[in-house]
């Protein structure tokens, strides 16, 4: 252990001699990639390995009993392994990853380069309905903060490289490099300089181009536009993305609450077996359910399959049932979902979306043609193009909807439909629900990084930075020429005054005392309880940066005093401090 720190050490010593930091951070940039996708492959190869493992149980040509057994197995190790051997929480992948870069400087843990990709290889492979994207996302971005931190890389390169790594995450699994550095701006927030915009498209490409190697060059679905888009079927775009845009709030605030209604079981076991009841009869219902549900999406984008083959194995086989059958298999979806991750399964919400998207555009479609026989919109055509709306307005990306869903299929062609449906889908859902699925549980935290510049800078900003614990503090049974003893050896013109237990019972300014501090006939008859005032505000050292400028707007004062968790007397905190701070920190969001 020594040794190689030793000989990291000798290396940055000799790098910063001989290596630009920008050529520097672009080689590092392509480690993450080439780490990335070899994530992304190994996670790919454990979930078909799993899954073929059990495969020889799970004919589809009648109801199929043990599609209750295996995901509930496929949680319960997970969560063991989870709980025994990571000791972490490590869902809610991507909103890690905003945590990370909002209060952490880009610091994710070690474990989390392996522990979700074994995690959710387990969920998915035995049939948990979530996705392994945001696992791997996490993984990526994992990959990108402990190399940066190997190197000793200053905070804003580990914030980059955090990036980098979730841009090959994305590109790496999807074989999608544009939607890979797309996802990086849109969902995490980055601000786009030509700084970052190299180190993301060197990982973003690399782990691309190693999926491609490894895993050949086909799109992930097998897509041919049925008819071409026509301005006819304009109108029918447009309202399908407003479709999306309510099935994505549906599906955003349905799992935001079915996960707080999980929360109120304390034990884990308990939420294990609650979690394992609700997964193990959604999936018998609608075997649609199982695992990341590709193979549906595969069967609706193909024309030349039968569509009906998706009813295979379920109570509705037969009778002309498919419609009723993909539309509760819609409003199923959210609650197998959640319910795999709560009982102890590590997934994300990527295949979940694409795949709702698939359902939803391809109902549309369905009755449209049926209401409307003049519409003559296909049923495949927009299929796709709801798999872009639900990306979009699940995870307010518009952009990366487009972009994915284009590099996954290959439809190219139907760019401008799918930017139509997007947009709309995002601007519907942005009417009830400001913030994505990822960001609204940081949001409500006052934890969230945006583009909004002065935000982010406050949240990059650390309230142990600003405190200042110099000042002088007095009791408050002193008389006036004892605090004039203390004024003597100050520098500075506050005073707290504090209680035996270490708590803040008021404040001595000096500008107070002025007028009376050099008359020694007053000396022994004025106290400090006397002289103190009560402070305007009080801060704790928890409090977001946000909340501190805005004690110190309402209230007009110079410096306000902050206590810790137990009411206990800290230190100051001055508005000269943190201008300071905030200048500093803006310089190096600002340098490229």
């Amino acid at each position: 252990m020594e040794e190689r720190e030793s000989l990291l050490n000798r290396f940055n010593l000799w790098r910063k001699d001989h290596i630009s930091e920008r050529q520097f951070i672009l080689i590092l940039a392509l480690l993450v990639g080439v780490f990335t996708a070899f994530a992304a492959i190994i996670l790919k190869f454990l979930i078909e390995l799993i899954h073929g493992m059990i495969a020889g149980g799970l004919e589809t040509s009648q109801e199929n009993y043990s599609l209750l057994i295996y995901p509930v197995i496929g949680i319960f190790v997970s969560g063991l392994f989870i709980r025994y051997i990571v000791r972490d929480d490590i869902g809610h992948g991507v909103t890690k990853i905003l945590y990370a870069l909002s209060k952490k400087n880009g610091r994710i843990k070690p474990h989390n380069m392996f522990s979700s990709v074994i995690a959710s290889a387990i969920t998915i492979g035995m049939g948990g309905s979530v996705g392994a994207e945001s696992p791997i996302v996490l993984t990526g971005s994992a990959i990108g903060s402990n190399i940066g931190r190997m190197f000793k890389m200053e905070h804003k390169t580990l914030m980059l490289l955090v990036g980098c790594g979730s841009a090959g995450a994305i590109a790496g699994i999807f074989k999608a490099p544009i939607a890979g550095l797309v996802f990086v701006l849109e969902v995490l927030m980055f601000d786009l300089s030509m700084g970052s915009l190299m180190p993301l498209l060197v990982s973003s490409v690399t782990a691309a181009t190693i999926s491609y190697v490894f895993t050949g060059t086909d799109a992930m679905f097998n897509f041919v536009a049925a008819h071409e888009f026509s301005l006819g079927r304009i109108p029918y775009a447009l309202i399908l993305g407003i479709v999306c845009g309510l099935v994505s709030l549906y599906f955003s605030q349905t799992m935001h609450w079915f996960e707080t209604w999980f929360k109120r079981f304390r034990n884990p076991y308990v939420r294990f077996c609650a979690g394992a009841l609700i997964l193990s009869v959604l999936i018998f219902l609608f075997p649609s359910l199982f695992g990341e549900g590709y193979d549906t999406i595969t069967l609706l984008l193909d024309s030349e399959q039968n569509s009906a083959k998706v009813l295979e194995g379920s109570l509705f086989y037969g009778g002309g049932k498919l419609i009723l059958y993909l539309v509760l298999v819609i409003l199923a979806k959210v609650f197998a979902s959640t319910a795999t991750n709560a009982g102890g399964g590590c997934g994300g919400i990527f295949a979940p979306s694409l795949f709702l998207g698939c359902l939803t555009g391809f109902v549309f479609a369905t009755m449209s043609n049926r209401l409307f026989p003049a519409a003559d919109v296909s049923e495949q055509n927009f299929a796709l193009l709801g798999m872009a709306g639900l990306m979009s307005g699940v995870m307010h990306a518009p952009l990366t909807g487009v972009f994915l869903i284009a590099e996954l299929t290959g439809g190219y062609s139907m760019f401008l439909p799918l930017m139509m449906v997007s947009i709309m889908s995002y601007l519907t859902i942005r009417l009830f629900q400001p913030h994505s699925i990822y960001s609204m549980r940081l949001a409500q935290k006052g934890e969230l990084m945006t583009h909004h510049k002065d935000q982010s800078v406050l949240l990059l900003m650390s309230m142990d930075n600003v405190i200042e614990k110099e000042f002088l503090s007095v009791s408050p049974d002193m008389d006036l020429g004892q605090l004039v003893n203390v004024i003597a050896r100050s520098k500075r013109n506050l005073f707290p005054v504090l209680d035996q237990e270490h708590r803040l019972v008021g404040v001595v300014s000096l500008e107070s005392i002025r007028n009376i501090m050099f008359r020694q006939e007053l000396y022994h008859r004025f106290f400090v309880q006397k002289l103190m005032e009560l402070p305007p505000a009080r801060l704790s050292v928890n409090d977001p940066m946000e909340l501190v400028m805005k004690k110190f707007d309402e209230t007009g004062a110079w410096n306000l005093p902050v206590e810790d968790e137990e009411g206990r007397y800290v230190g100051f905190v001055s508005k000269s401090k943190i201008f300071n701070s905030y200048r500093n920190v803006l310089l190096e969001l600002s340098e490229e």
